[in-house]
């Protein structure tokens, strides 16, 4: 078979579908096969023509969120490799599995046969090519450099991406290879491992360690990457009546944000008083590092990335680090915690907890209503009319900065599943995600919630391209406040008496003059309207979700107070 023959056998042998596609010059081949196995009624995977890097990698992200499936990611050599590497990175961060191919040529025309033309040495070749480029933001990469081992190249890249910790792998395949001969894949077995377990006397450590505490704590920030470990941690958190708090970076809804025992996003409040603290998935629990729990207190951390070996500095003191998966460890200690923790001191613990929390959200709910009447609109009070709006089984992805802390505290009726977030360090990522996990919930409502600082680094025009081609509309909500909010939040912090402050003089932070977001919608199809007026906003939502309903993207331009608040 050809070498494009044998990737398509390792992408239906592992049940990859879609195939997310941003590609170049050197995909002919995988074409040919795509279009004779369309022709001749073979299986195929879903080949989505995404019309940006950054967009197909980001899909592809969002769809691994959403599913826990392993996708593939067809990129246009080097130069595609570049572009997409903000979304690259932001996956292998969040260890989000994927599988990237990127072409590239190892003959130049030079072997006498195929050709693949002169722009390959002239303009796309890289010294070491597109897998030394990918090497640092990857978990993974590797040039293939014999058409014999193209097909197990593959193969162990799809187990490795899929081995925890998980992240995306990228695989040079030479243009040349492609349309050549190849061996078969050589594989018997096409399932992936299954991930490894907690140590069960580690566990049972554990379990003693927080039956005997006092005052447990627990910290996630990635537990609802597996929705069932949500259930896990909840049952866990009952049986202890301990508060869990999320941290502020999250990118999953890892506990009911209404629940009594949700301890809001901020753990700093619950360090000094604590004497265990439980790290459920937590890459950077607390501010500083340094800043952790009494020396008293014992840290236990569990995940199957405990270490964080792959971060240059993760200055966390854990006294007890149990990886494996954290799902299986979570739901183990919650059995075993159950056993030695008295039912009358887990209450007793839950109704001090539930108090405060009970306070904390209304003092939220009251802080919202307060800002009600406010034009332009306040972030609190779209966020409180958001909650209402919604319905109740939309999915809500999220890519702002300033605005999060409003968007996780009001947004409480979202279940298990239904939020994503963009925490990649850069901005750009959001529709992606957004239309990653509307290819993986075509039924469901899915709603972006981006800064209109977020919304200028995303790939708008494909993203709404694609959504015209494919079907897939989405709603995009713009918190609009006319710049980078958190730019400008910066320099007064760090020179309250400076030159900015006294001349309000802030560069780097202003959009001007703001440009008409919605009207984008409407160019693909969509529908858009903007809205300053606090008594429009819930109908000018209710309208926007009508028009994803009959299968038009939305966008709706909020126009936010743009102070220094």
């Amino acid at each position: 078979m050809t070498g494009a023959q044998a990737l398509v056998q390792v992408l239906l042998g592992y049940g990859i579908d879609p195939v997310f596609c941003s590609p170049g010059s050197e995909w002919p081949p995988l074409w040919e096969e795509l279009a004779r196995r369309r022709a001749v009624g073979e299986p195929a995977p879903r080949y989505l023509n995404v019309r940006h890097e950054v967009l197909a990698v980001a899909m592809a992200s969002g769809y691994a969120k959403a599913t826990g499936r392993l996708p593939a990611v067809l990129l246009h050599t080097t130069v595609g490799v570049l572009s997409g590497a903000l979304a690259l990175r932001a996956a292998y961060h969040e260890e989000i599995p994927m599988l990237v191919c990127v072409g590239e040529s190892v003959a130049f025309g030079e072997d006498g046969g195929f050709d693949p033309g002169a722009q390959w040495l002239r303009y796309l070749a890289d010294r070491g090519g597109p897998a030394r480029l990918a090497e640092s933001y990857v978990k993974w990469s590797f040039g293939v450099n014999a058409a014999a081992i193209l097909a197990s190249t593959v193969h162990r890249a799809c187990q490795i991406a899929m081995t925890p910790p998980r992240g995306p792998v990228l695989v040079s395949l030479p243009f040349e290879y492609l349309v050549g001969p190849v061996k078969a894949a050589a594989v018997t077995h096409w399932g992936f491992p299954p991930p490894p377990l907690a140590d069960p006397d580690a566990l049972a450590g554990a379990a003693a360690t927080l039956s005997a505490a006092r005052n447990p704590v627990i910290v996630t920030e990635t537990a609802g990457r597996d929705p069932a470990a949500v259930d896990a941690l909840v049952a866990l958190a009952e049986s202890l009546g301990a508060p869990v708090v999320e941290g502020l970076a999250q990118t999953y809804l890892n506990f009911p944000r209404d629940h009594p025992l949700h301890g809001g996003f901020d753990g700093r409040p619950y360090l000094e008083d604590a004497d265990v603290v439980l790290l459920a998935g937590a890459v950077g629990p607390w501010h500083p590092a340094s800043a952790g729990p009494a020396a008293s207190a014992t840290v236990i951390a569990l995940g199957d990335n405990v270490h964080r070996a792959d971060s240059p500095y993760w200055g966390y003191r854990v006294d007890l680090a149990v990886p494996g998966e954290l799902g299986q460890a979570l739901a183990a200690l919650a059995t075993r915690v159950r056993e030695q923790v008295p039912p009358a001191a887990a209450c007793e613990r839950t109704a001090r907890w539930a108090g405060r929390s009970g306070a904390r959200r209304e003092a939220w709910r009251a802080d919202a209503l307060a800002h009600a009447e406010q034009k332009p609109l306040d972030a609190r009070w779209v966020c409180h009319a958001l909650n209402a709006v919604l319905p109740a089984d939309a999915i809500v992805v999220e890519e702002t900065i300033t605005h999060r802390q409003a968007i996780v505290r009001h947004l409480d009726r979202l279940g298990r599943g239904a939020f994503f977030g963009g925490q990649s360090g850069g901005l750009g990522v959001g529709l992606g995600l957004a239309l990653g996990i509307k290819c993986a919930a075509p039924a469901r409502p899915v709603v972006l919630l981006a800064g209109d600082g977020s919304l200028n680094y995303n790939p708008v025009l494909a993203a709404l391209g694609f959504s015209q081609e494919y079907g897939l509309p989405i709603l995009t909500v713009v918190f609009n406040n006319r710049g980078y909010l958190s730019m400008k939040r910066g320099v007064p912090a760090l020179y309250p008496e400076g030159w900015a402050v006294r001349t309000d003089t802030f560069l780097g932070s202003a959009i001007a003059p703001s440009p008409a977001y919605a009207m984008l919608a409407p160019v693909f199809g969509g529908h858009g309207e903007a809205v300053d007026d606090p008594r429009e906003l819930r109908p000018a939502l209710a309208r926007a979700l009508e028009a994803v309903r009959a299968g038009r993207s939305a966008i709706v331009d909020v126009v936010l107070a743009g102070d220094m608040r």
